[in-house]
C-alpha cells in the first residue's frame, strides 16, 4: 500500500493540473461566398436553457476558438457588417472538438437577416453512443424530478432498467458516475440504493455505453456525466419545490442561485419520503417505507479569462424498509420483519481549469468521496437474523492536459484514489441448530492508479480516428495490473451526412476491495464445504459498430455491440436480505443491437424519442471469486443471468399545449427477465404507460400532475432473491408537484 500512495501523490505533483471531462471544444471558420476569410467577425456561443454566454472575433485566417465549453446545447451565431448574420444549432459533448464551417452572405441593403440551421449530428466525430438530457426534459418527463428516480436514464438510454431496485445497463451492474467530468469513485456492489445526485440538482447529463475514450475509464456498461446546476441559469433567484401523492409520498426541494460576470453559485436542500419505497416481493405493500434528505452545492469563480475554479459537494442520507412476504416459506406463521436499511453518501471535487493558449487547457481535479450502508435486523428474525456495517472512504484525484490543434484533439493524464473500507458483520442462528453467532470485523485499505492517453485525429474531412491506452494498477485484497488499448474511427459520408463508427477496446474495472471472508466465518464456511477465494477485477473486450443518420433535423442512431468478459462481477445475496457477497463468475458474454430516434422540436410544439435494445446476458462457467463451493471445477458452459432481458422499448414525446401548458408520455415494453425457476427460460412480458400533465401559471409559479404505471400492471418482474426477495412491479402512483419561484 506504501507503494501505490507514494506512486498516487508522486504522479499528482508532477501532473499538479487536469482536464475535467465535462468539456468540450467549439472551433470553426467563417469566410465569405468566395471562400475568403472574414477576419474580426463577431462569434457568440450561448447556452440554449441558461445565460452562459461566450464571445470573441475570428482571427486573420477566420478562425475562432472556444476552450472549456460545457457539454450540453448551444447556439453559435456569426455576424460581419454587411453581411447576414448566421445561426447554427450546436450540441458539445464531452472531450470532443467539432470544426464548424459558416459562409456568410451578402445581405440586402438596408436589411439584416439571420439565417439558422443545425451543425448536423453530434455523433459526428465520437465513436461512443451519445445521448444527452437537459433539465428541460427532465422536468416534463414523467417522475423523473424524484429524488430517487433514474427515469431520466432508463427512458433516453436503450438498454437501461431497473431490477431488484438496481440500474442495470447493457446487461451489467457497473456504471460510473461523473460529476463536472470527475469520476466519484465507489467499488462497493449493488450496495448503495440511494440517488448518487438528486435529478433535480442536474442541468446536463451526458449518457456514454461503451466504446469509452481512455480517459473516461472502465466501466464497460455506462458512464453518466453530470453537469450540475451551476446558477448561470438563475438571477438571485430561489425556487421551492413541493411534491406529494398517494402512498404519502412527498419530495420537497428548496435551491436559489445566481451569478455575477466572474462568479455563480446554486445550492439546494431537499428532503422525501414514501410508504413505496422498494419493489416488492408480492402484490401487497408491506413494511416499505423510506425518506433521505440532502443538499447540494455548485460554486464557479472566473478569476481571469484564462483560470476559473469549481466547487461541487453533495451530502445525503437515506433510510429503506425492507419489505417482505408473509407467505414466504422461510418466515414464520405470523411473523412480522422489520429489517432495514440506512445508507450515507457525501462527496466534494474542485476544479482549477486553467486555459493557456487556445487549444491547450489544464485543470486540477482532487475530490473526497464517503460512503456507508447499514443493515439491520430482528435480533429475533428466523431462521438467521444479520446486521452489517460498512463505510467506504476514498481520496484521490484526476489529471488529463487536453490539446485540440489542427487535426489533433489529445488528451494524457493520471486518475487515482486511495480506499479505506470497513466493514463489521453479524449473524444470529434462530434455526434451532445451536450454531454460535458470527462476529466479523474488518478493515481494509487499498487503491488504483491509471495513467491514459487518447488522440482524436481528422486524417481527413470525412474520416477520423481514435486511438488510446490506459495503464491501471489495483492494489487491495489482491495486486493486479491491466493494459488497455483502445482504437476508433468514425467516417462521414458526403452529402448524406450518415456517419459510421466502428470500435474495439479493452476494460479493467476493479473489484471491490472488501468481502465477507474474515477469521471468523473462515471455519464455519469451511465446515460447510464452502472457501473464500479472493476477487479478481473483471477484464471485458469489447467490440462495436454503429451509424447515426439524419434525417431532416431528426436523429437515428443504430449500433451493435459484443462484450465478452472474464471473472464477470455480481452478487449474490443472504436469505432476502440487503446483505451481499461479491463475487465473479467465470465469465460473461453480452450482445446485442440497440436503436434511437430523436426528433426536433416540431413546429416549435413537441418531440419525440425512442430507445431500442434486443441484447442477450449470459454467464458462463462458474462462479470463482467469493464465497465458492470447494472442489469447483472450472466450465465452458453458459447460463443466462439473472437479469437478463433481450427486449426493451421506451416511446414517448412532450408537446406544449395552449395557455402554457405541456403533456408528455412515456411507454416502455418489457420482453421479462431470465426466470429463476424456469421452465419457461423467461418471466411474462409486460407493458407501462407514463403520463405528466403541467402548466404554467405566469412566471412564478408552475404545476404539474404525474402517473405512473397508469394502468396498475402488476407482474413478478424478477424472481431472484435480492432485497426483500423476490419483486414485484410497483403499483400505480399519481402525485402532484408543485413550483414557486421569486427573486430575493
Amino acid at each position: 500500500m506504501q507503494r501505490i500512495s507514494f506512486l498516487f501523490v508522486s504522479s499528482l505533483l508532477i501532473a499538479s493540473l487536469a482536464l475535467a471531462t465535462v468539456f468540450g471544444t467549439v472551433r470553426g471558420i467563417v469566410h465569405d461566398p468566395q471562400h475568403r476569410p472574414l477576419s474580426d467577425s463577431k462569434v457568440v456561443l450561448k447556452a440554449k436553457i441558461s445565460e452562459y454566454t461566450q464571445t470573441l472575433k475570428t482571427d486573420a485566417n477566420g478562425e475562432f476558438h472556444f476552450d472549456a465549453v460545457p457539454l450540453g446545447q448551444y447556439t453559435v451565431t456569426v455576424s460581419q457588417t454587411n453581411f447576414a448574420a448566421q445561426e447554427t444549432n450546436i450540441t458539445v459533448l464531452s472531450g470532443t472538438a467539432p470544426i464548424l464551417h459558416f459562409e456568410l452572405l451578402l445581405a440586402p441593403q438596408n436589411q439584416s437577416i439571420t439565417v439558422s440551421a443545425d451543425a448536423g449530428p453530434a455523433q459526428g466525430e465520437s465513436v461512443t453512443p451519445t445521448g444527452i438530457v437537459d433539465r428541460v426534459e427532465i422536468n416534463q418527463t414523467p417522475g423523473a424530478t424524484r429524488s430517487n428516480s433514474l427515469a431520466m436514464i432508463t427512458n433516453y438510454v436503450p438498454g437501461a432498467y431497473l431490477t431488484h431496485d438496481q440500474l442495470h445497463v447493457r446487461g451489467g451492474h457497473q456504471v460510473s458516475w461523473l460529476v463536472d467530468g470527475v469520476p466519484i469513485p465507489n467499488t462497493n456492489i449493488a450496495s448503495n440504493l440511494g440517488p448518487q445526485i438528486d435529478p433535480k440538482d442536474i442541468d446536463t447529463v451526458e449518457m456514454q455505453r461503451g466504446s469509452y475514450s481512455a480517459d473516461f475509464g472502465d466501466r464497460t456498461y455506462g458512464v453518466f456525466d453530470v453537469a450540475p446546476r451551476t446558477g448561470f441559469e438563475r438571477n438571485n433567484e430561489a425556487e421551492l419545490v413541493a411534491g406529494f401523492g398517494n402512498f404519502y409520498q412527498s419530495d420537497d426541494q428548496i435551491n436559489f442561485g445566481g451569478h455575477t460576470n466572474r462568479f455563480a453559485y446554486y445550492a439546494s436542500a431537499n428532503g422525501n419520503r414514501t410508504d413505496l419505497g422498494l419493489q416488492t416481493p408480492a402484490s401487497a405493500v408491506i413494511h416499505d417505507r423510506a425518506n433521505g434528505y440532502g443538499g447540494f452545492a455548485s460554486l464557479i469563480y472566473n478569476a481571469s479569462s484564462q483560470n476559473q475554479l469549481r466547487l461541487v459537494t453533495s451530502l445525503r442520507r437515506d433510510y429503506y424498509q425492507i419489505p417482505f412476504d408473509p407467505a414466504d416459506p422461510n418466515i414464520n406463521p405470523g411473523e412480522f420483519l422489520r429489517d432495514a436499511n440506512r445508507e450515507s453518501d457525501a462527496f466534494v471535487t474542485f476544479s482549477w481549469v486553467r486555459t493557456f493558449t487556445p487549444g491547450l487547457v489544464l485543470t486540477v481535479s482532487p475530490f473526497y468521496h464517503f460512503n456507508s450502508a447499514g443493515y439491520a435486523s430482528n435480533p429475533g428474525d428466523t431462521p438467521t437474523a444479520a446486521t452489517q456495517d460498512r463505510s467506504s472512504k476514498y481520496e484521490g484525484g484526476q489529471a488529463t492536459l487536453a490539446y485540440v490543434k489542427g487535426r489533433n484533439n489529445a488528451r494524457a493524464g493520471i486518475y487515482g484514489f486511495s480506499q479505506q473500507d470497513s466493514q463489521s458483520f453479524g449473524l444470529l442462528f434462530n434455526d434451532g441448530s445451536g450454531t454460535s453467532p458470527l462476529r466479523d470485523t474488518e478493515n481494509v485499505s487499498g487503491g488504483l492508479t491509471a495513467l491514459y492517453a487518447e488522440d482524436q485525429f481528422r486524417l481527413t474531412s470525412l474520416l477520423t480516428l481514435n486511438a488510446g491506452i490506459r495503464q491501471t494498477h489495483f492494489s487491495g485484497s489482491v495486486v493486479e495490473n491491466a493494459t488497455s488499448p483502445r482504437f476508433g474511427a468514425a467516417f462521414r459520408v458526403p452529402k448524406l451526412n450518415w456517419v459510421f463508427r466502428g470500435f474495439y477496446g479493452h476494460f479493467y474495472q476493479v473489484p471491490p476491495l472488501i468481502t465477507l471472508s474474515g477469521p471468523s466465518l473462515q471455519q464455519t464456511v469451511t465446515n460447510q464445504g464452502f472457501t473464500f477465494t479472493p476477487l479478481r477485477g473483471e477484464r471485458d473486450e469489447e467490440s462495436q459498430f454503429g451509424v447515426a443518420i439524419p434525417l431532416k433535423s431528426w436523429t437515428l442512431d443504430a449500433d451493435t455491440f459484443r462484450t465478452r468478459a472474464k471473472n464477470f462481477i455480481d452478487h449474490n445475496s443472504l436469505n432476502n436480505s440487503d446483505i451481499f457477497f461479491p463475487l465473479t463468475i467465470q465469465g460473461a458474454l453480452i450482445r446485442g443491437w440497440e436503436l434511437t430516434l430523436r426528433s426536433p422540436r416540431i413546429k416549435n410544439h413537441g418531440q419525440l424519442y425512442l430507445t431500442y435494445s434486443n441484447q442477450i446476458a449470459l454467464g458462463r462457467g462458474v462462479i470463482n471469486g467469493g464465497l465458492i463451493p470447494v472442489g469447483t471445477i472450472p466450465s465452458n458452459d453458459f447460463f443466462t443471468l439473472d437479469h437478463d432481458q433481450r427486449n426493451t422499448l421506451h416511446v414517448g414525446g412532450n408537446m406544449n399545449l395552449p395557455w402554457q401548458s405541456y403533456a408528455s408520455t412515456d411507454v416502455y415494453y418489457a420482453s421479462g427477465f431470465s426466470n429463476g425457476a424456469p421452465p419457461p427460460s423467461h418471466l411474462p412480458g409486460h407493458t407501462t404507460f407514463d403520463v405528466s400533465l403541467g402548466k404554467n401559471f405566469g412566471a412564478r409559479f408552475s404545476a404539474s400532475l404525474n402517473g405512473i404505471n397508469v394502468a396498475n400492471r402488476r407482474v413478478l418482474l424478477d424472481n431472484s432473491f435480492t432485497f426483500g426477495g423476490t419483486h414485484f412491479l410497483n403499483p400505480r402512483e399519481l402525485f402532484v408537484q408543485l413550483r414557486y419561484r421569486f427573486h430575493y
